[in-house]
């Protein structure tokens, strides 16, 4: 895996969607690779290729026989070094990236809620930029744009690879250095974001409008810390399983069960380099309205966070998350994603082991005193998803509550 120190708080001003873009535009020729060239170093001897873009890091990633690994590190570095990027491979991976808008925003009948998220919670930090853009500032791009952004952020001292499996380390250090010791550093420093969320002073509630929901939503967000926070980040994982993980969870049982309100609910606590979000939101059941929903999810929150928690609940969540930790890393490709997570987005890749502890050791009083702090206590964004013919007059969307 080779993962990039850029995401979408990286895109300029006025080009959103801009990282995700570029990371279609990788699998494109080089100067010694033809197009999709990587879907045949790997597909053709049995392995896989692919790649993600998230608001802080863009992660390339193969999976394929050891023997091949020295011809997957030459293509790493040369798509590195010797990208081409023209007119016609611009216009095209725009195109397909606008249609993915349209499919996974605009087609979703729920996309426009999830993808609206950021952008309502944050009101100065570019985390506000959705991964996926916009297609305007999509159409904004010129090819110009997209040879600055590869020399700004796509170099050495901006990239972590990360081997893991069954290599020779002698060996790998020695193709490391062969295929990418030339590759030149730039003098020119790496942009930092240096902008700061503040504080949420006040309440606030937005409106969205759908032409493709067939019932209503709601979601409310809260302002949490940086992934570096292990003590606090894993508590809240567990208070968000805790709410949503599985058909015996808190929102579940209330809204979907007893009272019959939403068909969906979800919580979860989405940390990154910079502050993160807790979310939770629920779907709506037909003849119901988010008025209900959010009544129910506030009194949950509530519950969960001063009163006790039984040792079997806590137990039962804390095994689950723990599970699905360790089935992640039986795969060679699950342990180089669990080094990458803790090395760039919780900026210590000894969380990798610490973390498995650390939840273990998670209390009822961990939950309580994490979700009075961020969530009970503090200030939150509510957004109330509405079928167009639902919606109601533009009159007060965005304002304080």
């Amino acid at each position: 895996q080779v993962w990039y120190h850029v995401g979408s708080k990286d895109d300029p001003q006025g080009r959103s969607g801009f990282a995700h873009l570029f990371e279609h535009l990788m699998f494109k020729s080089t100067k010694h690779m033809h197009a999709e060239q990587m879907d045949r170093l790997t597909e053709d001897v049995g392995g896989a290729n692919n790649a993600s873009t998230g608001d802080d890091v863009t992660n390339y990633f193969e999976i394929v026989p050891s023997n091949h690994l020295q011809t997957l590190l030459w293509a790493e570095a040369e798509r590195l070094s010797n990208l081409n990027v023209d007119e016609k491979n611009f216009k095209s991976e725009r195109a397909v990236v606008e249609e993915e808008y349209r499919q996974s925003v605009l087609a979703n009948p729920y996309g426009k809620l999830f993808n609206a998220i950021d952008p309502k919670s944050y009101t100065v930090h570019p985390y506000q930029r959705p991964v996926i853009g916009s297609i305007e500032d999509l159409e904004a791009a010129s090819l110009q744009n997209v040879i600055d952004f590869h020399r700004t952020f796509y170099r050495p001292d901006n990239a972590t690879l990360i081997v893991a499996g069954d290599f020779d380390p002698r060996q790998l250090d020695a193709w490391v250095d062969q295929y990418f010791g030339w590759i030149p550093r730039p003098a020119t420093p790496i942009p930092q974001v240096t902008a700061k969320e503040p504080v949420r002073k006040q309440d606030k509630r937005y409106t969205v409008t759908s032409e493709t929901a067939p019932l209503p939503a709601v979601a409310m967000t809260w302002l949490i810390p940086p992934a570096s926070d292990s003590a606090d980040r894993i508590p809240l994982q567990v208070a968000a399983a805790l709410l949503s993980q599985g058909d015996s969870s808190r929102l579940y049982q209330s809204l979907v069960y007893r009272h019959q309100v939403a068909q969906e609910i979800g919580a979860f606590a989405d940390t990154r380099v910079g502050p993160g979000l807790f979310t939770v939101y629920a779907v709506l059941a037909s003849g119901h309205e988010p008025a209900q929903a959010e009544k129910l999810l506030n009194e949950e929150i509530v519950w969960l966070a001063t009163q006790p928690i039984a040792d079997a609940e806590l137990d039962k969540v804390k095994t689950q998350l723990l599970t699905s930790e360790l089935k992640q890393r039986q795969t060679a490709q699950g342990i180089a994603f669990a080094l990458g997570q803790a090395s760039l987005i919780d900026g210590n890749v000894q969380h990798v082991n610490d973390d498995l502890a650390a939840l273990q050791k998670v209390s009822a009083n961990d939950v309580h005193r994490v979700l009075q702090k961020y969530v009970t206590s503090a200030k939150k964004v509510t957004i109330d998803y509405l079928p167009q013919a639902k919606a109601a007059p533009d009159t007060a969307k965005g304002a304080a509550k």
